[in-house]
């Protein structure tokens, strides 16, 4: 049986953390950011960790699990 293959849009958008953690991005940063506060854009500048709900089916994506 072949190798199980990770999701590719997944490994371009999640990184796993030492502790296990997985780190990702905020949306909403690369246009129209003329209408948005410096304090909603400075926020959306730093990353954020996967919510507990969703990180099973990023581990499966990651083919983690």
């Amino acid at each position: 049986m072949p190798k199980m293959k990770t999701k590719s849009g997944a490994k371009k958008r999640f990184v796993v953390t030492g502790s296990g953690k997985i780190k990702r991005k905020h949306a909403y940063k690369s246009h129209i950011l003329t209408k948005k506060s410096k304090k909603r854009k400075l926020a959306l500048t730093h990353a954020g960790l996967v919510h507990s709900a969703d990180e099973r089916s990023v581990k499966e994506q990651l083919r983690m699990m």
